[in-house]
């Protein structure tokens, strides 16, 4: 799942590689915005076939967080 989100953060925002690492904090350190992560949010919805909710996106601060909550939505389907 980290190199699917990884690659999602290349081809939709195009963030350079080196910079994706599981610490990386989306807004600081990766310069990704509410807008930006509400796009990368629905795009995750529909390619998984899962709901995200919106509570969740709050806690989504580091690339892991969102990766370790989209592995478990998608096992858990």
């Amino acid at each position: 799942m980290y190199e699917e989100f990884k690659q999602l953060l290349i081809s939709k925002l195009e963030i350079d590689p080196e910079q994706i690492k599981p610490e990386a904090q989306l807004a600081n350190d990766l310069g990704i915005n509410s807008l930006e992560l509400a796009d990368l949010v629905l795009y995750c919805e529909d390619k998984y076939g899962i709901e995200i909710e919106d509570d969740a996106l709050q806690s989504f601060i580091t690339v892991n967080d969102v990766v370790e909550y989209l592995t478990g939505l998608v096992e858990n389907k």
